[in-house]
Parts: structure tokens; sequence; C-alpha cells
């Protein structure tokens, strides 16, 4: 065999070409595919948060006092009740879930703060390994 023929053999020759490309893009499947997951377990979470934090606000606002006074009755609401209200609700339902504050800041609102952190469900290199998430809701009382 001469040289010239194994050169052009060997310019021509194109197998296993392809191989670096099908694992390059598996790759890049694999690590959107672990991404697009771990953005929607965050979503999930923050939205369960978010009903938690409403869940919470909602009982608070269930704290009220009932005051009697010459132009009518009117629901007070004290800090101290809407904390033990939101309190009640949080410690039943979520683990994970801590209350930051709760109170209200006019008498007749009850304002909810929950946090938690969030961890990715899957190993990835490419998503941060702790969120800290927050959510705040605000509920009005009001006696007709």
């Amino acid at each position: 065999m001469s040289i010239r023929r194994t050169i052009h053999r060997l310019e021509h020759d194109e197998d296993g070409t392809v191989l670096p490309l099908i694992l390059g893009y598996l790759l890049l499947a694999i690590a959107i595919i672990l991404v697009c997951v771990s953005a929607t377990d965050l979503y999930i979470a923050q939205k369960r948060l978010d009903s938690l934090a409403d869940a919470a606000a909602l009982a608070g606002a269930d704290g009220f006092t009932l005051e009697v006074a010459v132009g009518g009755v009117h629901a007070e609401l004290t800090d101290e009740k809407v904390r033990e209200q939101a309190d009640a609700v949080v410690a039943a339902v979520a683990q994970e879930a801590r209350m930051v504050s709760a109170g209200t800041p006019d008498g007749v609102s009850a304002r909810v703060t929950i946090a938690a952190d969030w961890h990715p469900p899957v190993f990835s290199p490419f998503v941060p390994d702790g969120v800290p998430l927050q959510a705040t809701a605000t509920t009005r009382t009001a006696l007709r």
C-alpha cells in the first residue's frame, strides 16, 4: 500500500466524527432538563409559600375582638391575637416554613410574613444549593 493511498484514505475517513456532537448535545440536553426541573420546583415552592401566607393572614384576621361603642359595633385586631392565629396555621400546615412576623398595622388588617429555604430536588451544578423565599399577605376584617 502506498503512502498516497493511506493519506487519501485518512483524509476521507469520517467514521466517529458525529459522536462528539452527539455527546455534546446530550450533555446540553441534560443540563437544560436539570435547570428546568429546578426552576419549576422553585416556582411551585414560592406559590405554596404564598398560599400559606394567605391562609395564615386569613386566620389572623379571625382573631378579632368585638367592641361595642356608642356608634355601633366594630371588630378590633391585636398583634397578639393575629400572631396566635397565624402561628397555629403555620405550625399545622408546614414543617419547613417559619413565621417571620405577624401583626396588625391598623387594627383592621392582619399582615403575616412567612419564610422558607428552597433546595433543588435534583443535584445540579448549574443551580444554587439554597434560595431563601419569603411571602407576605394582608387580610382585612370588616364587620357590617
